[in-house]
């Protein structure tokens, strides 16, 4: 009964202790050695490249290398050593899933970035839209993956887990429906932003109009999509919107776009006139990308006239301000070639008040 605390069974103990410290330091130690040489050398070799691009996945992925090596070097010494594979195995188990995990979803983040990188010197903007967004919701998606796969490994090593799942299998079926219904709107989200990526409606970068609201298309998620406005407000608008609805994007196949101006004037306005300082002063507008400048008159009322001034540049950005200098310099030159033609409504109110008071 006393036989535990015999003082002989305490150093067997002790030195079965030191031993598996002892060897746990070694196997530590060699791995720590072989990760720092492996690594200088492949250091070494990518910054003999031309590119960064292999220098960046290699320093994303070293820390998760690092500690996969240490484990692999503490479990082939835990299974020479028993004292130290009664106290590695149960911690093993539950760490390993998690390392390979980490492993992948650092590789996953590393080739992101560098596919990023190289999407940095590319000329084509719409190319670069259209896969920086394919990178964003196919990394997400893996990233997704990865991280509900190395729970559900790590959760498989806990006996109680494993227990609970056992006894609930028989009920497996109505579980599943349960889970099926509630998963219903993720899965749709899912399903959805891989539609997305692979139909492509729109991309990060570009310009759209949905439910009254215009900006730039900041980020795609699964669920909802974010919608920069010129005001600096974040839309957040769900996926399945941009798929179920109908939308605008300004900037499918390239930024070039047109626009209109339009002047609503007396029907005594000149028109000849009008036409000619209107050309003349797109044409020589640093901002016209010389594809479209041409006015008509869309509309003839018995009070007013309607003229829609054309004009077209190669971003949305400068065209929105080639409108806007338009529309103020031709209102300048109305005002000071032909101020008949500018519609005052409020002079014959001012009239009307004058003779009334008259009267």
């Amino acid at each position: 009964m006393f036989e535990r605390y015999n003082p002989a069974n305490w150093t067997i103990a002790w030195d079965e202790v030191a031993m598996a410290a002892l060897a746990l330091l070694v196997a530590v130690t060699i791995a720590y050695v072989f990760y720092r040489v492996v690594f200088a050398v492949i250091l070494k070799l990518t910054s003999m490249s031309e590119t960064t691009v292999d220098e960046m996945v290699v320093k994303q992925i070293r820390r998760p290398i690092k500690w996969a090596l240490i484990a692999i070097a503490v479990t082939l010494v835990a299974q020479t050593n028993p004292a130290l594979s009664a106290v590695w195995e149960p911690l093993g188990q539950f760490l390993r899933p998690a390392l390979l995990g980490w492993i992948a979803y650092t590789l996953v983040k590393a080739f992101t970035a560098a596919l990023e990188f190289r999407l940095e010197t590319s000329h084509d903007p719409v190319a670069v839209r259209s896969r920086r967004t394919r990178l964003a919701i196919f990394s997400r998606t893996a990233t997704f993956a990865i991280v509900f796969i190395t729970v559900g490994l790590m959760l498989l090593t806990i006996p109680g887990v494993r227990s609970i799942g056992t006894t609930l299998l028989a009920s497996a079926g109505l579980a599943a429906l349960a889970i099926g219904a509630a998963a219903q709107p993720a899965l749709k989200s899912l399903i959805a932003g891989l539609q997305m990526a692979i139909t492509e409606p729109l991309r990060i970068g570009d310009l759209v109009v949905i439910d009254g609201h215009t900006g730039r298309v900041e980020e795609i998620r699964m669920s909802f999509v974010i919608v920069r406005t010129w005001d600096e407000r974040a839309v957040v608008v769900p996926t399945n919107q941009f798929l179920d609805q109908s939308f605008e994007n300004w900037s499918r196949k390239s930024e070039k776009l047109t626009g209109p101006v339009m002047l609503h004037l007396d029907p005594i306005a000149e028109i000849a006139p009008i036409r000619e300082e209107f050309q003349r002063y797109v044409q020589a507008h640093p901002l016209w990308d010389q594809r479209t400048v041409q006015m008509v008159m869309t509309e003839a009322h018995p009070e007013s006239i309607e003229l829609r001034l054309g004009l077209s540049s190669n971003t949305i950005g400068d065209l929105f301000q080639l409108r806007c200098d338009v529309r103020e310099h031709m209102i300048g030159w109305l005002k000071a070639n032909q101020p008949e033609a500018l519609i005052r409504h409020r002079l014959e109110v001012e009239s009307a008040n004058q003779r009334a008071a008259g009267a």
